[in-house]
């Protein structure tokens, strides 16, 4: 199958081709269990919109994703505008405590292990799944955050969290959690992805490992790029994640891990919520925020204008890296135009996702996508 590009955006300067389209390789579509947030339907809706053609869900819905009939949901619905590539639980139910059968979930096609949204804390049961999954082929992805160590922390230490006397997630929970897992990694020849990364003190760690040789990747998610804790205007919950937004010097060691190749991967971690788990502020609402649909255009903005990054090397970012990390090869009938000139504000009503939770409202990007072609197929196309 072919499919010519229409002639407006051909040979014109104005237009970045993505070959394959976008990958996500961290999303949340929430089903099955809180289809008032997003479903599969919507999820995918979103993610063309934002010029993706490839996403990878993650297990924590109700039930958790340890079962191959979890898996055959997600993957058989063709009639999505883009592919599901779902990960599966390390554990049973996300709990921690006994390694799923992660052979059984490989062969029904999960591309990936991870309980996100919970870290493994037990290493004895994380070092049995990572021979385990070396053995298969597959990574394991790893929510970074030592419970311990969190506490009830919510925020890094800003004029925000002082002034709401907020509890604080120092930054050891995170490099500590990744500390750990690299040693496993020498042990057991087990790939290791950390997912969104917020700390600098994470994005030496996967550098020294990476030049030791070691299969350690890590990814960076458009939030932690463009904004760090000292931005956050107040005690409202669109401004919560986890791991929490980090400090100006994250951001900066974000970005040039991100330009060095230390971390060869965005994703978005999009995370919906009805509107009402948002209601309360930092204490009481529910990490994560949407970034599907605005993914491209804070990518583009932080590292290809603020940062020089070539338009190849962001390309690689969406494309190749999370197309190695789950041992693809993206799909020659598809494709994504970016407009670097659309020039655009971000207005969460015109979004197909489900939910609006997200900290990005009223903010103006040049480049959006323009077109999504999935298996030659036009499934968004912007006026």
């Amino acid at each position: 199958m072919t499919f010519d590009l229409p002639v407006e955006f051909a040979d014109n300067q104005r237009y970045v081709v993505v070959p394959g389209g976008l990958r996500d390789v961290h999303v949340h579509f929430r089903d099955p269990g809180t289809p008032e947030a997003e479903t599969r339907a919507t999820g995918a809706a979103a993610a063309a919109a934002g010029g993706f053609t490839c996403v990878t869900t993650m297990p924590n819905t109700t039930p958790a994703g340890d079962s191959p009939a979890w898996l055959r949901e997600q993957i058989e619905d063709a009639s999505l505008p883009c592919r599901i590539a779902p990960s599966a639980c390390i554990t049973k139910g996300r709990l921690g405590r006994e390694v799923a059968d992660l052979e059984v979930l490989a062969a029904a096609g999960a591309v990936a292990f991870t309980d996100d949204g919970a870290f493994v804390d037990d290493a004895h049961v994380m070092e049995e799944a990572m021979r385990r999954a070396a053995k298969l082929g597959k990574p394991v992805m790893q929510h970074a955050v030592i419970p311990a160590l969190l506490g009830a922390g919510v925020m890094r230490d800003c004029a925000v969290a002082r002034k709401f006397n907020l509890p604080l997630m120092p930054p050891e929970a995170e490099t500590e959690a990744v500390r750990r897992d690299i040693a496993l990694v020498r042990t057991t020849g087990c790939a290791l992805h950390v997912q969104h990364i917020s700390c600098a003190g994470t994005v030496e760690l996967i550098r020294a490992a990476r030049r030791e040789g070691l299969p350690v990747t890590g990814e960076a998610t458009p939030h932690h790029l463009l904004f760090s804790c000292d931005d956050i205007p107040a005690d409202d919950a669109n401004w919560k994640m986890a791991p929490p937004l980090g400090s100006r010097e994250d951001v900066a060691a974000i970005r040039e891990g991100v330009k060095d190749g230390t971390l060869g991967i965005f994703a978005t971690d999009h995370a919906p919520h009805h509107a009402s788990k948002k209601a309360g502020g930092f204490r009481t609402s529910a990490n994560g925020i949407i970034g599907l649909e605005t993914a491209a255009a804070i990518t583009w903005q932080t590292m290809v204008v603020e940062e020089g990054m070539s338009p190849q090397d962001w390309i690689a970012r969406w494309t190749t890296g999370p197309a190695a990390l789950i041992g693809e090869t993206p799909d020659p009938d598809s494709f994504t135009v970016i407009d670097t000139q659309a020039n655009r504000v971000v207005d969460p009503e015109t979004f197909k996702s489900k939910s609006r939770n997200m900290p990005f409202a009223g903010l103006r990007f040049a480049a959006w996508p323009a077109m999504t072609v999935f298996k030659g197929k036009v499934v968004q196309k912007w006026e």
